[in-house]
Parts: structure tokens; C-alpha cells; sequence
């Protein structure tokens, strides 16, 4: 259940401090997550355990095909590349169409 009007987003409970500290920037996402606009505010809460930990505000949706990731992109997720890769491996193992959320944190 939300605490704010804004729909719900989840991230991995690890990802927290990242995106807290304004060092997580973008998250990777299949097509099912990517349906946001620019401007949309999100309330965060942690995957699995569904604690909310802030709102974030949608700058950008763009499609990215995995062999096009670069090491900017791994920057955005405060990551390397062969880690964020793999990341994405572990949860998209079928490499669906990929899209890039870069957000902002509005409120933590």
C-alpha cells in the first residue's frame, strides 16, 4: 500500500543507499516497468520487503538494446559494466526490450 498518491516503484533492498546518496541515477528495466513519463513521480519502496524509502521523478524513458550498455550507463547504476551486465542477465535472463528510467530522488 502506498503512503503517497504517486505509484509504486521497487528496487532491491541494496540498492537503497545508492539511490539515497544520488549515486544510483538510472534503473534498467524491462517493458512491463517502462511505461512512465517524464515529470511522473514515483514512491519507492524496497523489493521484497515493500518498506518505502522515498519518491523519485522521471527525467527520461529510453529503449536500449543490452549490447548497446556502456560504461555510462554502468556509472548510472554505480556499477561496472561486466557487473551491471550481469545484473540484468540474472534478472532478465531472456533479454527482453530494455529501457533506460533515469530519475532523480525527490524525496528520501
Amino acid at each position: 500500500m502506498s503512503v503517497s498518491n504517486y505509484p509504486e516503484f521497487t528496487f532491491f533492498s541494496r540498492f537503497v543507499a545508492d539511490i539515497q546518496a544520488g549515486r544510483k541515477t538510472i534503473t534498467i528495466r524491462d517493458e512491463s516497468e517502462a511505461d512512465w513519463q517524464p515529470g511522473q513521480r514515483l514512491a519507492l519502496f524496497t523489493n521484497p520487503e515493500l518498506q518505502p524509502f522515498g519518491t523519485i521523478e522521471v527525467l527520461s524513458v529510453k529503449a536500449v538494446a543490452f549490447e548497446d550498455l556502456n560504461d555510462e550507463h554502468a556509472r548510472q547504476e554505480n556499477m561496472r559494466l561486466p557487473e551491471l551486465k550481469a545484473v540484468i542477465r540474472a534478472i532478465y535472463p531472456e533479454l527482453p526490450p530494455l529501457y533506460v528510467i533515469e530519475f532523480t530522488l525527490v524525496d528520501a
